[in-house]
């Protein structure tokens, strides 16, 4: 029997959530965005024309280098510990009204240390808003810190050595983004071997902008456990059995690729061949401010796009309780939950 659209939504409302692909800086809406301008001489002028661009542009950018300069933009707004514990608050208030239980939030370390600022300073700011909105929200958050790859080797490693100091604070693991085409992963092969050494989990942005090679690379060479986005995993049916062998989950994010002009419409995103493929997939929303979405949002997307109902969005769920880094037993007790919807 076919579920009527808002017997859906509802349901996929109620869905105790876990996004694992959401970039802390990306998740700054326009009105967090005006509300730390306010105080700010000549900046709430630039934040009012960024927003007016990104409304007019509906959200969607020329190409993925466009989106990174965008991105670059949100983050000179975003500029003290002050800003940032502000955009950590509002964003887990975000996550409470989407019923998300739990969440790995993506750090810019690499961007902090860009703008020549103290990561330790910043962090501790960001991880004690964090800590202080659990009680009230009932979201969990921890952090993966992000290295640019374009940036080099020496910069990764210092973003390793930041991740690794803070880690009593919630860092589970070092995750790489940036330029694929001009910061291989080869590179980075000796930073992910000293990260996992040290016991911080592995990931990477792969897959985006470049073909499965890109994949392959991230998985082989950096040890990646989770893929961001994956995009392009189909070109190549040996990523696809890498993948699935080894059941390295992939984190798709469709509304971003359609945004930075990766694919054209929502309808050509591969998230359904992935499943059918044997593939772990989970749905996130990466840069959710950046594109106008929400984790909501994409999950009634998908549904409405790819007619799937009650079962697939309940396993999308699981897939990313299972692909945390969470405890066992947390693990099990949000299943338990999901169960009971």
């Amino acid at each position: 029997m076919i579920e009527n659209d808002s017997s859906l939504d509802s349901y996929i409302a109620r869905l105790p959530k876990v996004e694992l692909h959401l970039h802390l800086e990306g998740a700054a809406r326009p009105e967090t965005l005006l509300e730390l301008s306010a105080t700010k001489t000549g900046l709430r002028q630039k934040a009012e024309e960024w927003i007016a661009a990104r409304r007019s542009n509906h959200f969607r950018y020329a190409n993925f280098r466009d989106f990174l300069e965008a991105f670059k933009l949100v983050s000179l707004l975003i500029e003290t510990p002050g800003d940032y514990a502000l955009v950590t608050t509002r964003l887990i208030e975000w996550l409470a009204n989407q019923n998300v239980r739990y969440a790995e939030i993506t750090f810019a370390a690499g961007v902090v240390l860009w703008k020549k600022q103290s990561v330790d300073a910043i962090f501790e700011a960001v991880a004690d808003a964090a800590k202080k909105a659990e009680p009230h929200t009932g979201v969990k958050v921890r952090w993966i810190f992000d290295a640019i790859r374009h940036f080099g080797v020496d910069h990764a490693r210092e973003v390793l050595q930041a991740a690794a100091r803070l880690r009593s604070r919630g860092v589970m693991g070092l995750g790489i983004g940036g330029d694929e085409a001009r910061g291989h992963a080869k590179l980075f092969g000796d930073v992910f071997r000293e990260a996992r050494d040290l016991g911080l989990h592995c990931l990477a942005h792969a897959g985006e902008a470049c073909g499965p090679e890109s994949i392959r690379d991230a998985v082989e060479l950096l040890g990646a456990e989770r893929v961001g986005h994956g995009l392009t995993a189909l070109q190549d049916s040996n990523v696809v059995a890498l993948l699935r062998e080894r059941q390295i989950p992939l984190e798709v994010c469709p509304s971003s690729n359609v945004c930075t002009g990766l694919i054209a419409r929502w309808e050509d995103h591969p998230l359904p061949k992935f499943l059918d493929a044997g593939l772990t997939v989970t749905l996130n929303s990466d840069d959710p401010a950046m594109f106008g979405t929400s984790l909501q949002d994409e999950f009634v997307r998908a549904t409405n796009c790819f007619g799937f109902q009650r079962e697939t969005a309940a396993d999308l769920c699981r897939n990313a309780i299972r692909a945390s880094f969470m405890s066992a037993g947390e693990k099990q007790a949000l299943e338990a939950e999901l169960a009971r919807v």
